[in-house]
């Protein structure tokens, strides 16, 4: 795993690496400000900008950019007393991270434009105030925060003006569980039990960041086999995802042959991961130090023979919708979102790669065994609700050929190490690509080697807003079918 290098005001590091806590350098706030918005403009990403107490217990800014074109993690932090000049201005996908900031650490980012809450940690979630636009042509549409079916609660507010849409605003924070304050000095076997809840649908994603923290911060490697099987685990979860999006797609626009099918299929891809540990979900599977079930032989040829058959129910019932005129008609140009807009707010995964953006952790920041056995990045241009079923349909046609590719040739030896003690004093930043995208977790060890602080963010926290401004002018019947095309987390943003 190594150890990540410092340089001037920054520490680099690669994905999964560990630096100590003590050699971090301390820079000013201003400074970090600037340097944090001209690395954003040259084509950095902000996967995180969070508060912990250094060694001194005074609150400390603590910023992540990773840089896309040379694969590392920079590291900046400043010490903030009760404020510091808001990133947000210059940069506006940072703030969803400056409005937490403010409502955990009463911390004030000078200058932020609005600081409404975000996930209400203290009580009182739907206490937001809307922007609302006056004027006696306009009017006010509230949906949620309670909805029909088993849809977790958020609260949409539409500005519209007859049909047509001219803002949205979001506001969640319904069920908040308070994770990342329940693990500091838990024992991991626990914190293990909170990641794979962190967001039920993402388990395979979230387990995996998890054990690459724990293993970096204990200075052991999974064995490759154990990577190999954890991937599978991974496609495996995006597959399930994606064929139930695409099915759910089709539902919106009424076009129920896929619908229906599509939903069948998700649930014989939960029962090939029921297959490897027990759990449709993927619980339990990944495990520091590899994997907790391995799979022989045989198992791994049975998985693959009936991948042939889901992968065959799966090009009949999605390809019948692709070439389905209605369908593509009410698809294209529905929820666009340019370019220069998902990347002004840092979008990440399917929404972003659907914008023509190429982020994918997979390929910018490989882990396990994504180091030696790369997918392609699926990207399209238009940046609609085609754009994102058409990305989702390219990514299961590659989860199929990557996990066929890994089951045929299963590397041998152990599928788990013995897990170690963690290193006091010790931080890692460890990023997976689960399914809706860029998975990113951090954390660092106190002086009793036990979980001083942890961080975690899920895709959805860059997103939401991008769904936000996809809706802009258009037609609010089409809300359903946009909010579906991102399908984001209300649990996940929660946390």
């Amino acid at each position: 795993m190594g150890i990540g290098t410092v340089t001037g005001r920054a520490a680099f590091l690669r994905n999964a690496q560990r630096i100590p806590v003590g050699s971090l350098p301390m820079t000013g706030k201003e400074a970090l400000r600037d340097e944090v918005a001209e690395k954003v403009r040259l084509g950095a990403r902000l996967s995180a900008l969070t508060v912990f107490r250094n060694d001194r217990g005074a609150p400390t800014l603590l910023a992540v950019l990773s840089h896309p074109s040379s694969g590392e993690l920079e590291m900046l932090q400043a010490e903030t007393g009760g404020s510091y000049p808001s990133i947000t201005r210059d940069c506006p996908c940072a703030n969803v991270f400056e409005r937490l900031v403010h409502e955990q650490w009463n911390i004030v980012p000078e200058g932020h434009p609005t600081l409404e809450p975000v996930r209400y940690p203290r009580g009182n979630p739907g206490t937001a105030r809307f922007l609302t636009i006056p004027g006696g042509c306009t009017h006010e549409v509230a949906v949620g925060p309670v909805h029909a079916g088993v849809i977790e609660p958020g609260h949409f507010r539409f500005q519209c003006h007859g049909e047509t849409v001219k803002h949205l605003d979001i506001s969640l924070g319904y069920q908040h569980r308070g994770i990342e304050g329940m693990i500091p000095g838990a024992p991991p076997n626990r914190v293990q039990h909170y990641m794979e809840t962190a967001s039920g649908d993402s388990t395979a994603g979230h387990a995996l960041a998890f054990c690459l923290i724990k293993e970096s911060l204990s200075g052991i490697v999974a064995p490759a086999r154990a990577e190999s099987i954890r991937a599978v685990a991974l496609e495996l979860e995006r597959l399930a995802n994606h064929i139930g999006d695409l099915g759910a797609l089709a539902g919106d626009v009424g076009f129920l042959p896929t619908k229906d099918y599509c939903g069948r299929i998700r649930g014989d891809v939960l029962n090939l991961t029921a297959a490897i540990c027990g759990n449709r979900f993927g619980r339990g599977l990944a495990v520091p130090g590899g994997v907790a079930s391995g799979l022989t032989g045989d198992e791994a040829m049975d998985i693959r023979e009936r991948l042939k058959l889901i992968e065959r129910d799966t090009v009949s019932a999605v390809e019948l919708m692709m070439a389905t005129p209605s369908v593509l008609a009410r698809m294209e140009g529905t929820g666009i979102l340019p370019e220069e807009t998902a990347r002004s707010l840092g979008l990440v995964g399917v929404a972003a790669r659907a914008s023509g953006i190429p982020a994918d952790v997979r390929n910018e920041f490989p882990f396990g065994i994504y180091r030696f056995s790369q997918i392609p990045v699926c990207t399209w241009a238009s940046g609609d609700c085609f754009a994102r079923a058409s990305v989702r349909w390219l990514e299961v046609r590659q989860s199929f050929s990557f996990i066929r590719e890994q089951l045929e040739c299963l590397p041998g030896g152990p599928e788990k190490v013995p897990d170690g003690p963690m290193e006091p004093g010790m931080m890692s930043i460890a990023l997976t690509e689960g399914w809706r995208g860029e998975i990113c977790h951090m954390a660092a060890t106190d002086e009793s080697g036990r979980f001083g602080w942890y961080r975690i963010i899920d895709p959805s926290v860059h997103n939401w807003h991008g769904l936000a401004m996809a809706m802009r002018e258009q037609e609010i019947s089409d809300f359903p079918l946009c909010n579906k095309s991102f399908n984001l987390s209300y649990c996940g943003h929660d946390l």
